[in-house]
């Protein structure tokens, strides 16, 4: 095969395979017409037929290659082609027989048309769909047939679930001729499935069995294809395959994170601490995300940071009319251009540098791309810096937020989501207090204007830059010691998509003026995660990796709340979805204080910095 008709195969190159296709099947309709006619004559077709051969040819390829294009036959993936094609291509071969028969009966009376066996026309669909559908199963069924012969070298893999991903995992890696996996056969829980077999390899037994299987099969890798089931199956599996010895163990995603649909193993990855935690993973209406966002301006603040990039994965994917992200961070912001372009290369896009407190700035971006809604995420948000720097966190998460908040009603941007955090209950940091005022500010901007105000409070996202995991996760690779600051210290933990969405939903139910709670289950023990990661990477706890108590830093809490003693929650329509009931705030107090609090923030006075925040949110005080 030369490299110009391989780039054409197997690279994006639409048009140019659109071309190829559409002229192999031509070829392929024009070939079946003259043996349908050969077939029909027993080898010599008559001189007098040779007009009507012709007619056919045309309107056959007329009618062909466009009900072709209609049901999408030139836009499968070669190596990936599957059943869906094969009954697409049924319908399409049907309906095109269909029309060419009623056109030849509406125009019997042409010379063309008419004096010839019409069951020529039914052999000519015959072998068009024996020809075409060959083309397209053409690659997959060469792979099935020649396998690569480098066995030796693949990894001798046990496939956990024998449901729909684990079958597209065997077929994904049986016609990917790179494929480092040697599939040997699969283990599933269903009693109807033991000892049965998928494509060739046998299904051994349980994942209580996995151990056994392993050391009888020589197994080295383990593959767990359960998109939807619970972290308790998850662990056990992963807990299974650590008793066998083994150390590669990877996963197909959850069913959440499979938005597309697809299972191959381009979706694989090591097993992370999100799939074994013991909580539900929150799914929320995506229908009516997708009507809040569809056709709007978007604009993300933070955009650089965990949460504001996922939040411009999860908006591009609701076919915004435009989005917008900014950040101050040029790398960050470069790393989530280059990711909506490749993920979303038709979204229209800006991406931009900025300061969220240059209110120059910022009110140009407003004028010129006119957002209709606001998702801030920007903030200072770590704890212990903040404590040595409170007149910088105050500076960004409370002035940065009322910049925003000003400029947005002066622009009539129709939704202002402010992203909050637990910190914000009963704030015992420097941080969470300023996230208390920004909750009060949009609390107070709600009353003035057309603008709805909405925060959403929620805990640690899994996984975030510089949360708890990637530093557990960098000690264990050096064999450090792990350091929890307190045995009894918890915290309440969830993804990185369900916190985006959560975000949305309740940007997209929020009146104005609510701040939104998740019930994110029960909180998670620090220490026990530590051991859980241990587990994960292989090691024993306190064996391998010391775990070893410190105490707590300056402005952590030993448990986080949700809620104050006195909020209190109410229900919404979207499940484990709250709202805190807050209190009235008084606005020319609030006032008031935050001209005192900017005074003290630009003259870098931190002890008044740090009275105002008491006075204001009782940031300190012991509830």
């Amino acid at each position: 095969m030369s490299n110009v008709l391989k780039r054409i195969l197997f690279e994006k190159r639409p048009f140019a395979r659109l071309a190829f296709f559409s002229l192999a099947d031509g070829l392929l309709i024009v070939l079946s017409v003259i043996l349908a006619f050969v077939v029909r004559f027993e080898s010599f077709v008559p001189e007098r037929y040779f007009l009507n051969v012709q007619g056919i040819m045309v309107l056959s390829l007329i009618i062909t290659i466009s009900i072709f294009y209609l049901f999408k036959l030139y836009n499968f993936t070669w190596s990936y082609v599957s059943a869906e094609e094969m009954i697409a291509l049924v319908k399409a071969v049907f309906l095109s027989f269909l029309i060419l028969t009623a056109t030849f009966f509406v125009l019997r009376d042409q010379v063309v048309f008419s004096g010839f066996p019409r069951s020529t026309l039914f052999i000519t669909y015959f072998f068009i769909f024996v020809f075409c559908g060959g083309l397209r199963f053409a690659k997959r069924a060469f792979l099935q047939i020649f396998p690569a012969k480098d066995k030796k070298d693949k990894e001798k893999t046990l496939i956990v679930g024998a449901g729909e991903a684990g079958e597209k995992i065997l077929r994904s890696i049986s016609i990917f001729p790179a494929s480092p996996f040697l599939p040997i056969g699969f283990i599933d829980d269903s009693p109807a499935k033991q000892g049965s077999m998928m494509h060739g390899l046998k299904i051994f037994g349980t994942i209580e069995d996995i151990p056994k299987v392993v050391k009888e099969n020589k197994i080295e890798g383990l593959v767990i294809a359960m998109p939807s089931a619970d972290s308790q199956t998850i662990q056990l599996a992963v807990e299974k395959g650590r008793e066998a010895g083994l150390r590669k163990i990877r996963i197909v995603p959850p069913i959440e994170e499979l938005i597309s649909g697809k299972v191959s193993i381009g979706q694989l990855r090591d097993v992370e601490i999100n799939d074994l935690l013991d909580r539900e993973i929150v799914i929320v209406g995506q229908k009516s995300i997708e009507n809040f966002i569809k056709d709007k301006i978007v604009l993300v603040t933070g955009a650089a940071g965990s949460i504001g990039s996922e939040l411009c994965r999860q908006t591009a994917r609701f076919k915004p009319k435009s989005l917008i992200a900014l950040d101050q961070d040029e790398t960050g912001i470069f790393n989530i251009s280059e990711d909506l372009e490749d993920s979303f290369p038709k979204l229209d896009k800006h991406s931009l540098i900025a300061d969220i407190r240059d209110e120059q700035k910022i009110s140009r971006i407003f004028q010129e791309l006119q957002p209709d809604i606001v998702f801030h995420a920007a903030a200072y948000k770590h704890v212990p810096l903040m404590e040595e720097s409170p007149d910088e966190a105050v500076k960004n998460n409370v002035f940065g937020t009322k910049i925003l908040a000003e400029i947005a009603i002066k622009n009539k941007v129709k939704k202002f989501i402010f992203i909050s955090t637990d910190k914000a209950v009963n704030p015992t940091s420097v941080m969470g207090a300023t996230k208390r005022l920004g909750e009060i500010i949009c609390q107070d901007f709600n009353q003035k204007n057309s603008t709805k105000f909405i925060s959403v409070r929620f805990g640690n996202v899994l996984g975030s830059r510089g949360s708890i995991i990637p530093i557990f996760r960098e000690k264990i690779k050096k064999r450090e010691p792990i350091e929890v600051t307190h045995p009894d210290m918890t915290r309440f933990f969830m993804t990185t998509p369900e916190a985006c969405l959560l975000v949305m939903r309740a940007g997209e139910m929020g009146q104005g003026g609510e701040v939104f709670v998740l019930d994110m289950g029960d909180s998670v023990k620090i220490v026990d995660l530590a051991k859980k990661m241990i587990q994960l990477s292989g090691l024993k706890p306190d064996i391998d990796i010391p775990i070893v108590f410190t105490k707590p830093r300056p402005g952590e809490k030993i448990f986080e709340e949700l809620l104050t003693a006195e909020e209190g929650i109410s229900s919404t329509e979207s499940q484990k979805i709250f709202t805190a009931r807050l209190s009235t705030i008084n606005k020319e107090k609030i006032d008031s204080e935050l001209i005192d609090l900017k005074k003290a923030a630009e003259t870098g006075n931190n002890q008044v910095v740090i009275s105002a925040l008491k006075e204001m949110t009782g940031y300190g005080e012991q509830k």
